[in-house]
């Protein structure tokens, strides 16, 4: 039986972000807070607020709040596998003619 000795050397590579790369991504956290924290006002805290209290005048009606959540789902779903045919579609080899 042989043993095959084998050395990995391997390398640590870091990048560090632009200040415009960091603005975008403070802008995307921040973006994705407060989405999160009106969302979960919306959904969580409202039915518990009165129905004629002035704070249910910032919210859409509650049906909204499983039909938006839904329609990003599909319209995700639809871009992921858009992005996976046209990889599939370029990768494909021409079949041989004998």
């Amino acid at each position: 039986m042989r043993h095959i000795k084998c050395n990995l050397h391997l390398k640590t590579i870091s990048f560090q972000a632009t200040g415009a790369d960091q603005a975008v991504g403070f802008g995307l956290v921040g973006f994705s807070l407060l989405l999160f924290t009106y969302y979960t006002i919306w959904v969580i805290v409202l039915p518990f607020v009165d129905s004629d209290h002035v704070i249910h005048s910032y919210f859409l009606p509650r049906e909204y709040s499983v039909i938006l959540p839904g329609v990003a789902a599909l319209i995700l779903l639809l871009c992921v596998g858009t992005f996976i045919g046209v990889i599939t579609w370029k990768n494909r080899k021409p079949k041989k003619v004998d």
